[in-house]
C-alpha cells in the first residue's frame, strides 16, 4: 500500500504541471486579453465564459467522476459496457443542451442585454460536442491511472488559445468575439484528437444500451453535478455580495486575494486528481484501511508543500501583493492574511469530498456542500453588513471551519481517519522527497564527476 511512490511521484509531477500550466496560460490569456478588447466586449466575453461553464459542469458533474469510479474497480468484463452507458448519457445531455441552445441562445442573449452572444452560443455548439469527447477519452485515461495524455491535451488547447490572443496583442490585431470562440473550436479538436490517441489503448465498447449502468452512472453522478454547482456557488457568492452591497471596487480587492490563494490552491488540485482513481480501485481490493491511508497521506502531501509558501506570503503580504497586482491593492494586506487562514483548510476538505465520492457517499458531500454554501451565503450577507469587505473574509472562514469539523467527524466515523495524521504525513513528506528525488539526483551527478 505504501510502495506506490513512483505513482505518487510521477502523476503528482503531470498533474502539477498540468494545473501550473492551465493557471500560466489562464492568466496569461486574461493578462493580454483585457488588454486587446474594449471594455464592452470583454464584459460580453466574461459573460460569455460563465455561462458556457455552467454548461460544462452540468454535463462533466453527470459524467466524470461516475465513469472514473466505476470503471477504475470494474473487471474486464463490465468496462465495455460501462464506457459504452457513459457515452450514451453524453450523447443524451449533449443533445438536449444544443437543441436548447440552438433554441433559446438568441433569447437569452436578449435577457443578458448582449446581442452578440446569440452568435458565440450558436457557434460553441460546436465546442460543446468536442468538449463532451475529450472530456470522455480524459476521465477513460485517468479511470486507468494514466494521467499524461490528460496533461498533454488540455494544455495543447489552452496554449492554443493563449498564443493567440498574444499574437493579436503583439501585432495589434482587433479580436472579434467570434474568432475567439473559432479559436476554441481549433484547441478542442486536437485536445480531443490527443486524448483520443491516448486513451485508444483502453477504448473497447459493448454493443447496446445498457440501462442498468445508465442508471449507476446518473444517480451516482446526479449528486456530484448538485456538489459542483454549490461549490461554484460558494466560491463566488463573497465576490457578488461585496458588489451588491458596497460596490464592484469591493469585490475586485477580494477578487486579488482569492487569485492569489488560487495560485497556492494548485497542488491541492492536482493531488485531488490522483486520489480519486487510487480510492476507487482500493476499496473495491483492500478495504476502508487504505482509503483512510489515501485520506490522511495526500491531504499531508499537500499540507507540506502548501506550508512554505503561505508563511512566505503570511510574512510578506505586501511585497506578494505589489509583484502580482499592483501598487492599488498593497492595502489588502489583512484581507489577504484571513484568506490564507482558511487556505489551511482548503485541502482537508477537497480530499473529503474526493474521498467520500470515491466510496459511493456522494449524497453526504452533497447535503454538506449544499448546507456549507448555504451558511457561507448568510455569513456573508450579514457579515459584509457589520464588517464590510473584511466581513467576506471572515465569512468564508468560518463557513470552512465548520466544514471541517464536519467533515472530520463523519471521515472519523467511517473510515476511522485522524486529521493530525496529515501533519505527521507533511513531516515526513520532506526526507522522503529528498531520498526519493533529490539524493539519487545528487549520487548521479557526483557519479559523473568521478568518472
Amino acid at each position: 500500500m505504501k510502495g506506490n511512490g513512483n505513482y505518487w511521484l510521477k502523476s503528482g509531477i503531470i498533474n502539477v504541471f498540468q494545473n501550473m500550466a492551465g493557471v500560466l496560460f489562464g492568466f496569461g490569456s486574461f493578462f493580454f486579453l483585457v488588454r486587446s478588447l474594449s471594455e464592452h466586449d470583454y464584459g460580453v466575453w466574461t459573460v460569455y465564459m460563465t455561462t458556457i461553464t455552467i454548461l460544462n459542469i452540468f454535463r462533466d458533474g453527470l459524467i466524470r467522476n461516475a465513469l472514473i469510479k466505476f470503471l477504475s474497480g470494474a473487471n474486464d468484463a463490465d468496462k465495455p459496457k460501462i464506457i459504452s452507458a457513459a457515452f450514451t448519457i453524453n450523447i443524451l445531455v449533449t443533445l438536449v443542451i444544443v437543441i436548447l441552445n440552438l433554441s433559446l441562445g438568441a433569447l437569452l442573449a436578449k435577457l443578458l442585454n448582449s446581442p452578440q452572444l446569440t452568435q458565440l452560443f450558436y457557434l460553441f455548439n460546436i465546442v460543446y460536442i468536442l468538449n463532451g469527447l475529450l472530456t470522455q477519452f480524459n476521465c477513460i485515461e485517468q479511470a486507468h491511472l494514466q494521467f499524461r495524455g490528460v496533461f498533454v491535451s488540455v494544455t495543447s488547447s489552452q496554449a492554443i488559445y493563449f498564443l493567440y490572443v498574444l499574437y493579436c496583442f503583439v501585432t495589434h490585431k482587433t479580436i472579434a468575439l467570434p474568432h475567439l470562440v473559432a479559436v476554441q473550436i481549433l484547441g478542442t479538436a486536437i485536445a480531443a484528437l490527443i486524448a483520443f490517441l491516448y486513451t485508444r489503448p483502453f477504448l473497447h465498447f459493448a454493443i447496446g444500451i445498457y440501462r442498468n449502468w445508465m442508471l449507476k452512472l446518473f444517480n451516482y453522478g446526479k449528486y456530484a453535478f448538485g456538489t459542483s454547482i454549490s461549490s461554484i456557488l460558494s466560491g463566488s457568492v463573497d465576490q457578488m455580495m461585496l458588489s451588491s452591497i458596497i460596490s464592484p471596487s469591493a469585490s475586485g480587492v477580494f477578487n486579488v486575494a482569492v487569485r492569489i490563494v488560487n495560485l497556492i490552491d494548485i497542488p491541492t488540485s492536482a493531488v485531488a486528481n490522483i486520489v480519486f482513481p487510487q480510492s476507487a480501485k482500493r476499496i473495491e481490493t483492500e478495504g476502508k484501511d487504505a482509503i483512510k491511508y489515501l485520506y490522511e497521506k495526500s491531504v499531508g502531501t499537500i499540507l507540506a508543500i502548501l506550508i512554505p509558501g503561505l508563511i512566505f506570503i503570511y510574512a510578506f503580504p505586501e511585497l506578494v501583493l505589489y509583484l502580482l497586482a499592483g501598487q492599488k491593492y498593497t492595502d489588502a494586506v489583512p484581507l489577504l492574511r484571513i484568506t490564507l487562514l482558511y487556505t489551511l483548510l482548503i485541502p482537508f476538505g477537497r480530499q473529503f469530498g474526493i474521498i467520500l465520492d470515491s466510496i459511493g457517499k456522494t449524497r453526504t458531500t452533497f447535503y454538506i456542500v449544499v448546507f456549507t454554501a448555504a451558511m457561507n451565503l448568510t455569513l456573508n450577507y450579514f457579515f459584509i453588513l457589520n464588517m464590510g469587505v473584511l466581513g467576506a473574509a471572515y465569512a468564508t472562514l468560518v463557513s470552512n471551519i465548520v466544514g471541517f469539523i464536519i467533515a472530520q467527524v463523519i471521515l472519523r466515523k467511517a473510515l476511522g481517519v485522524k486529521f493530525y495524521h496529515a501533519f505527521v504525513y507533511a513531516y515526513r513528506f520532506y526526507p522522503e522527497f529528498y531520498e526519493q528525488f533529490v539524493k539519487p539526483q545528487i549520487d548521479k551527478f557526483k557519479r559523473r564527476n568521478n568518472k
